[in-house]
């Protein structure tokens, strides 16, 4: 919730019965195990999270959510498209692009 803020709120518990367990495992594992642990501070955690996400295909809407979480928690677009810099040897042109977009989409 300090992060996401409401929009997080009850997700474990929602979508259809089938698959409702699936975001019961996200919430608590991501935010349940990850985010709770100690050593990193949440500004951390999400760049990390966002660097991860930008190396990956098929991920858009979780990579602007994590931007924009980003954003809210002090890090800011300078720093993001920095961090993208930093990826680009490593995830390649293509998905830096894209997170590049989805940078601006979540500045929006």
């Amino acid at each position: 919730m300090d992060i996401f803020r409401e929009q997080m709120r009850g997700f474990q518990n929602s979508g259809p019965e089938e698959s409702r367990h699936i975001n019961r495992w996200l919430a608590g594992n991501c935010f349940g195990d990850y985010y709770t642990r100690g050593g990193l501070d949440y500004r951390q955690r999400e760049l990390i999270t966002f660097c991860f996400l930008a190396a990956q295909v098929g991920c858009e809407p979780q990579l602007i959510s994590h931007a924009a979480a980003n954003l809210r928690i002090g890090s800011d677009k300078a720093l993001l498209i920095d961090m993208v810099s930093q990826c680009l040897p490593y995830i390649g042109c293509p998905r830096s692009l894209n997170a590049l977009r989805r940078i601006n989409e979540a500045a929006k």
